[in-house]
């Protein structure tokens, strides 16, 4: 396995842009709740991704074959990618977006602790640790702050365990032959997986339709174009391109602008104890990944 090139500065203007997506989509997530369930629209979410995918690739003339070798990591990447997004959404559906982006964005640090054991020349030492150290100092005081309206303790528990699915995730590409899979073709074996699993798991886990009007279609249309069939594509490839730390490190931005979009859009109340936690989870990513 090829070690990646730290990130240069075409990559970081990527990652920047890749941090703002997905930030403001975790509001997006939260408005287009009020006209779907948080399974359903998942998986309408993963459905219309792939019928998005399918016809981008075939104007590009990208081939859809998928290679043997990489099967079985592209079928634990479509189930841990189902798994995160179930966990997401319903976290978002039980608290607010400054709670829920803060514990989901804390991917670094259990993709750091992966790739200390798993990946070459990604090993946690120095400031490194003393950063992990503060990520999860921060975890633990979003955690334990329970003032705020809307709180959930379930919703705090997916938020982490989505962010543990998602750091999962990226290892299983870097580590398995699917990392020699192209971007296109990871992310289609995961909307092939998660699509059918969270239409039929969705009726279990509660109402499909909550009476859905143009800005809830709006914002289905939204994630599935302009946040999974393209800012995922883009993602992979930075991931295929750079150290996995690299491009996790550009993610504390997006709590922090999930918290800062959730106060302007949502009006959502962020307390100090919030926004200390929130401090904590970026200096000690902005660490862990420091050159």
């Amino acid at each position: 396995m090829e070690e990646k090139r730290p990130v240069d500065a075409a990559g970081a203007a990527a990652l920047i842009g890749i941090a703002a997506l997905l930030a403001f989509n975790q509001v997006v997530i939260k408005m287009t709740g009020g006209g779907f369930g948080p399974v359903f629209q998942a998986g309408l979410r993963s459905a219309i991704a792939l019928v998005f995918l399918l016809g981008w690739m075939r104007v590009l003339g990208k081939p859809v074959t998928f290679p043997r070798a990489a099967i079985l990591g592209g079928l634990v990447t479509g189930l841990l990618f189902t798994i995160e997004f179930m966990a997401i959404f319903t976290a978002l559906d039980l608290t607010t977006v400054s709670r829920s982006s803060i514990l989901f964005y804390s991917m670094p640090i259990w993709l750091s602790l992966g790739g200390h054991v798993l990946l070459p020349g990604e090993r946690l030492s120095g400031l490194r640790i003393a950063g992990l150290g503060l990520a999860m100092g921060g975890v633990v005081l979003a955690l334990l702050e329970r003032d705020a309206a809307h709180v959930s303790l379930k919703g705090d528990a997916l938020a982490v365990f989505a962010a543990i699915c998602w750091a999962g995730l990226a290892l299983v590409v870097r580590i398995t032959p699917l990392a020699r899979v192209s971007a296109e073709l990871q992310l289609m074996c995961q909307l092939v997986v998660s699509a059918p699993i969270l239409l039929v798991l969705a009726p279990v886990f509660g109402d499909l339709f909550r009476n859905p009007q143009p800005l809830h279609w709006a914002g289905l249309m939204f994630q599935a174009i302009g946040v999974v069939g393209l800012g995922f594509i883009i993602w992979f490839r930075l991931l295929a391109t750079y150290r996995a730390n690299g491009v996790a490190s550009f993610s504390f931005l997006s709590p922090v602008l999930a918290v800062i979009f959730g106060w302007l859009v949502l009006g959502e109340h962020v307390g100090g104890q919030v926004w200390l936690a929130l401090g904590l989870v970026a200096a000690g990513i902005y660490l862990i990944n420091r050159r």
